[in-house]
């Protein structure tokens, strides 16, 4: 943005949020802050506080693994469901996707499907072998 807003930068870029929201009733999420922050020419502290102003106003909800939501809708599965799912998928003994290809397959950060991985090594779920990758163990539990 080049010029000051008298009005507040982050309250116009609420309002171009908010009308994106309104329009397009199959939106599920909201872009990642930096495609937020390179979209309107500002700073993350810019951005922070517009999505604060959603939030306050039960139009939007942060939810991990995924980023910002619309609030009562369905979003995609959190990366800690997705790589759930894709272990159900294979059998045990079976090697597991490397940390770079469940990037790519999720979009997550590579921290995110860290933690993800860990809790599902935590659970019994994966194992890993030293210089070969993680393998399926066990297959997950069944959510009820």
């Amino acid at each position: 943005m080049p010029e000051r807003s008298p009005r507040g930068t982050y309250l116009r870029i609420a309002d171009a949020l908010r009308a994106e929201i309104s329009g397009n009733s199959t939106m599920a999420s909201l872009p990642s802050e930096a495609e937020l922050m390179a979209a309107h020419g500002v700073a993350r502290t810019t951005v922070d506080r517009a999505l604060k102003v959603l939030k306050a106003e039960g139009l939007i909800e942060s939810r991990p693994g995924v980023g910002w939501a619309v609030a009562g809708l369905e979003s995609k599965p959190t990366v800690l469901e997705q790589l759930t799912t894709l272990a159900k998928a294979l059998n045990v003994g079976d090697a597991f996707p490397s940390e770079k290809d469940l990037t790519e397959q999720t979009g997550a950060s590579r921290g995110t499907v860290r933690r993800a991985l860990a809790q599902l090594e935590g659970a019994g779920v994966l194992e890993v072998r030293h210089g070969k990758g993680r393998h399926v163990r066990a297959l997950p539990a069944a959510q009820a």
